[in-house]
C-alpha cells in the first residue's frame, strides 16, 4: 500500500502541460546539434536549421511558460518554492533562446560562436525545467 501525505506539496503533471514540455528539449538540442554541425561544415543551411528549431522551441516554451505562470499563481502560499524555481528556469530559458533565435536572424557566418554558446546554456536550462517539471509526481512509503 503507498502512503501519502496529504502535505506534500508535489503533484502530477497535467497532461496537457506535460505535452508542452516535451518539445523545447530536443528542439533545442536539435538546434544544438546543427550549430555543431555548421561549426564543422560552415554550410550555410545548417544555420537555417538551428534557426527554425529554435523559433518552434520559441512557440511551445512560451506556452509551457505561460502555464508554469498560471502554476506559480495557483500554488499554495507555503509551497511555492519548487514552482517558482520551475517558472524562473523556463522563463529564464525562454529569454536566452528567444535571444539565439536574434542571433541567429544574422548572416550565418555571423552567428558563431555566440549561437553555439546560447543554444548549448538553452539545452541544459530545457533540460534542467524539464528535470522539475516532470519530478512533480508525489512521493510514497510502500507499505
Amino acid at each position: 500500500m503507498v502512503v501519502l501525505s496529504a502535505s506534500d506539496p508535489l503533484r502530477p503533471v497535467h497532461p496537457l502541460h506535460a505535452i508542452l514540455l516535451a518539445f523545447p528539449l530536443p528542439l533545442f538540442l536539435g538546434a544544438l546539434v546543427s550549430d555543431l554541425a555548421y561549426r564543422a561544415t560552415f554550410h550555410a543551411q545548417w544555420a537555417n536549421f538551428s534557426a527554425w528549431l529554435i523559433t518552434g522551441g520559441l512557440l511551445v516554451g512560451a506556452f509551457a511558460v505561460l502555464w508554469a505562470l498560471i502554476n506559480l499563481f495557483r500554488s499554495h502560499s507555503g509551497h511555492r518554492k519548487r514552482p517558482a524555481v520551475y517558472f524562473i528556469v523556463l522563463l529564464v530559458m525562454w529569454v536566452l533562446s528567444f535571444i539565439n533565435a536574434l542571433v541567429h536572424a544574422k548572416d550565418a557566418w555571423a552567428t558563431m560562436p555566440e549561437g553555439l554558446y546560447l543554444s548549448a546554456t538553452t539545452v541544459l536550462l530545457a533540460l534542467v525545467a524539464a528535470w522539475i517539471g516532470y519530478a512533480g509526481f508525489r512521493t510514497g512509503e510502500v507499505e
